[in-house]
């Protein structure tokens, strides 16, 4: 039998699936650039490398919530963040949404939050649906560290 090894895996098994707070509010881990309305991050438990979200600094639940200057600027780091992605890991295509409300999805439904997901063509399998794991080719920190250049100096 083929090991697969997804060592992050454990930190969200310890967490019971969810980390206590809100990681919005918290962000203490893989941000890649603090606006002055809003910010980007790497999510902790990707679907693929390089799957970040962006996010109001404001505790915000509903996308009618936000003001019109937290829009433009989320907005601004997801083209970022997609610009990012395309010079570092050259994905074929991009998943970028928001899931507003649980039964949307939403794992931390009191903190509004874009996904922005790296596409290849070839990168789901069948392992999710027949052993329940994901595979991710790559560890958070080294993705961390490739993309961090790219939000450097940024406004």
């Amino acid at each position: 039998m083929k090991r697969l090894w997804a060592p992050w895996r454990m930190d969200y098994i310890k967490a019971a699936g969810k980390p206590s707070g809100c990681i919005f509010c918290e962000r203490e881990k893989f941000v890649l650039k603090e606006g002055k309305l809003a910010f980007a991050m790497l999510n902790l438990f990707p679907y693929n490398p390089g799957h970040m979200m962006v996010a109001p600094k404001r505790h915000v639940r509903e996308l009618s919530d936000l003001s019109d200057e937290e829009i433009k600027e989320m907005f601004h780091l997801i083209k970022i963040c997609i610009n990012a992605l395309k010079k570092e890991a050259d994905p074929e295509g991009f998943n970028i949404g928001l899931n507003i409300g649980k039964v949307a999805g939403a794992g931390f439904e009191g903190h509004i939050h874009f996904h922005i997901v790296p596409r290849w063509n070839g990168d789901t399998n069948f392992m999710p649906v027949i052993g329940n794991v994901r595979v991710v080719p790559e560890g958070i920190e080294k993705t961390f560290e490739k993309l961090k250049k790219y939000f450097e100096g940024k406004e």
